[in-house]
């Protein structure tokens, strides 16, 4: 019986289908677990014929039904292993699959694609170009040195044509994945010698077959990283029921070539936008550091439970049921770290306060001392200046620049404030109480000194901790190579954290990487949410600097947001029934709808009419297992790490984004003002980009001010 093999492209397209031509896909690969070879050839229901015209004489479409084909590989030499490459329209399918060639990289032995046909095409012109360029981006190695590599005769042309880094990533999506791969390494100036190591030998087989004898099934054996092969009908059952969770294990040359770098020699810093699989990066960091030795501990860590409950369940598949490996990672949130840290050191925590109890006890002592200053502000200038820069003394506090703060306060107003801190800190001691960030600071002062309790931390959505967190996670690890893997997208920034790494000791410069392609979200979803930022200036992740979605793209198409208001919140929550309705009834299963609104009044009346429709919904707030049905109702905030097929986002008025509340007004602190405002829309950024086709955003009266016109 043949067997059958998996490439990454397929998940991508496959996962988008509707239900029924997801049935028809599965019907299809039935057929390769139940018939012989020429059975499969034989079979008119699966019409299995070769392309017209294909640069690769392997390919083949097979039927799926009137409208979708898939694209095969099948072999020519003997084996009968079988790679499923894409599912696309039918009159797609044939153009697609005529331009591919699929060859083996004669460094790594990995099955790659090229678009061969554009690569002919826009070779020449690039030689033109070429030849009155000032200079060349690979000019400095030969081609004896790029061969080494796996760069084979076609793509060296092509390369000799590249002026600059922006160049060669466009052209990426043309070219063999290993051979970019090596290409991105140089161009961001790693050495021959280690490139070979980190990308070629980290891909190369122990024992690899010489080059003459390589057939099909021995390449896909040696392309674990981007082909699933599939042992038995069992199995096949199993990735096809959940092919998201399958496909999102791929990386992609950009993701692996953070993720999989052998060492770097301190702390790294791993940025990029919405979709670009930072996370899964992140957890294939994780892998990667558990592999070198069987004593490594990790920490891996984020800013939330739901998060972190995340990101146990897909590090568990990462790891395919290692219990060893997932026993040496320790994934818990910086907060629940600081809370046991300071459990062990003294023996008792004190009980923890939120955000509005904290805002009183400021407000009683603003009134008490007769304070000049909003309660508003005075709980910011303690977050943001006392406990950020662990300011202990007045004279801590009377030298500090106090960055970041819009407000300037001369030394007679700062000892003016000193009392009303010493008052909040006595105030809290007395109760036995302290706020989360009071306990991280503790934390880190009873770690300072003390012996490093993991080799490796590896932190996620890095954006919104604050400074006294990450002092918990530099006392946690000894500083030196591989200490800190840091991933985040300062535009996913959706709480008021400010961070300057490099004041903490966590320096990334020549450590930092960008990841630009959105592997989730159409482009038209993500051109549309990025809008919401605008022009507003984003201060990057270790606060040295400003940020940038430039460059940030989609390979994905799709269908435009739908952007509506309407004349009452009933009407509102009227039509969000009738879309979702329609989103279930072509095929979209309830789980993979996430309805988002700023406050959980407005959900709970969305609840209410979609449960009285017959619509199975759930609360992601409890918790719902990952395999319950039901649509997924969830404030913005709780949106962070989640992602649907498609999103409705509710409520998008005037008066709740930016909600009032939550802005400092500009004449209290111009700065804090404007942070507050980019908080804002970060949040319905965030929401809109967990939207992977569809996305729908409604309102009721005035829209918000944020929203980008859709032209």
């Amino acid at each position: 019986m043949p067997q059958l093999a998996f490439a990454n492209s397929f998940w991508e397209s496959y996962d988008v289908l509707e239900k029924p031509v997801k049935a028809g896909v599965r019907k299809a690969m039935t057929k390769f677990q139940q018939l012989t070879v020429p059975e499969l050839h034989a079979d008119k229901g699966l019409h299995l014929e070769s392309v017209d015209k294909a640069r690769d004489p392997r390919m083949r479409t097979i039927r799926i039904n009137d409208f979708w084909r898939g694209v095969v590989l099948a072999p020519d030499d003997g084996s009968d292993v079988f790679l499923l490459i894409n599912v696309v329209p039918h009159d797609d399918a044939y153009t697609w699959a005529a331009k591919r060639l699929y060859t083996v990289n004669t460094a790594t032995r990995a099955l790659e694609v090229r678009n061969v046909v554009a690569i002919e095409q826009l070779t020449p012109a690039l030689e033109k170009a070429a030849t009155t360029a000032p200079a060349l981006l690979f000019a400095e190695h030969s081609d004896t040195v790029l061969r080494d590599l796996g760069i084979d005769e076609q793509v060296l042309r092509a390369v000799r044509t590249v002026v600059d880094r922006p160049q060669l990533e466009a052209f990426g999506t043309l070219l063999p994945e290993d051979q970019f791969e090596v290409l991105q390494f140089l161009a961001e100036g790693f050495t021959p010698e280690e490139v070979y190591r980190d990308v070629v030998v980290e891909r190369r087989p122990a024992a690899p077959v010489p080059e003459s004898e390589q057939s099909l099934a021995a390449a896909i054996a040696n392309t674990t990283s981007r082909i699933t092969l599939v042992s038995g009908p069992h199995e096949l059952a199993d990735i096809l029921e959940k092919p998201f969770a399958a496909w999102r294990v791929f990386l992609h040359p950009s993701q692996r070539r953070v993720a999989y770098r052998a060492s770097y020699r301190g702390p790294v810093q791993v940025t990029g936008g919405p979709g670009t699989g930072k996370t899964v990066v992140a957890l294939h960091r994780v892998k990667h550091l558990l592999s070198r030795s069987p004593d490594t501990r990790v920490l891996l860590t984020t800013y939330t439970n739901a998060l972190a409950a995340t990101l146990r369940e897909n590090l568990a598949l990462l790891l395919d049921g290692n219990d060893e490996q997932l026993a040496r990672v320790d994934v818990t949130t910086v907060n629940a770290l600081a809370h046991r840290t300071l459990t062990g050191h003294a023996g008792r925590v004190p009980a923890l306060i939120g955000d509005r109890e904290e805002q009183l006890v400021w407000q009683r002592i603003r009134k008490r001392l007769e304070l000049p200053w909003t309660e508003q502000f005075l709980a910011q200038e303690y977050r943001h200046v006392v406990l950020a820069h662990d300011l202990r003394t007045l004279d801590d506090y009377l030298a500090s620049d106090r960055p970041g703060r819009g407000k300037s306060l001369m030394t007679g107003r700062r000892k003016l404030l000193w009392p009303a801190v010493e008052l909040f800190e006595a105030t809290l001691k007395a109760r036995g109480s302290a706020t989360h960030l009071q306990v991280c600071a503790q934390a880190a002062r009873a770690l300072d000194g003390a012996a490093a309790r993991y080799e490796h931390v590896v932190v996620d959505e890095a954006q919104d901790l604050h400074p006294a967190q990450w002092r918990v996670l530099r006392a946690a690890v000894a500083s030196g190579p591989d200490d800190l893997f840091i991933a985040g997208d300062p535009h996913q920034r959706i709480y008021d954290s400010r961070v300057s790494l490099g004041s903490l000791g966590i320096q990334v410069k020549g450590r930092a990487s960008r990841l630009r392609i959105n592997y989730r979200s159409t482009e038209e979803i993500l051109s549309w949410s990025t809008g919401i930022i605008g022009s507003a200036a984003v201060e990057d992740l270790g606060g040295e600097g400003a940020d940038s979605l430039a460059g940030y793209r989609s390979l994905l198409r799709g269908r435009r947001p739908h952007a509506e208001g309407y004349s009452s919140e009933q009407a509102e929550i009227a039509a969000l029934v009738q879309r979702v309705e329609r989103w279930t009834a072509q095929g979209i299963r309830p789980a993979d709808i996430g309805v988002s609104s700023r406050f959980n009044v407005l959900l709970d009346k969305a609840y209410d009419r979609l449960a009285a429709a017959g619509v199975p919904v759930v609360r992601v707030k409890d918790g719902p297992a990952p395999d319950a049905d039901g649509v997924r109702l969830a404030t913005m905030h709780a949106m962070k790490g989640l992602e649907f097929r498609a999103v409705a986002v509710l409520g998008v008025s005037a008066s709740a984004v930016p909600f009032a509340r939550e802005i400092t007004p500009v004449e209290v602190d111009e700065s804090q003002h404007e942070t507050d405002m980019l908080r804002e829309r970060c949040l319905l950024f965030v929401a809109c980009t967990r939207a992977r086709e569809a996305l729908a955003v409604s309102w009721s009266g005035s829209p918000s001010g944020f929203l980008p016109s859709l032209g």
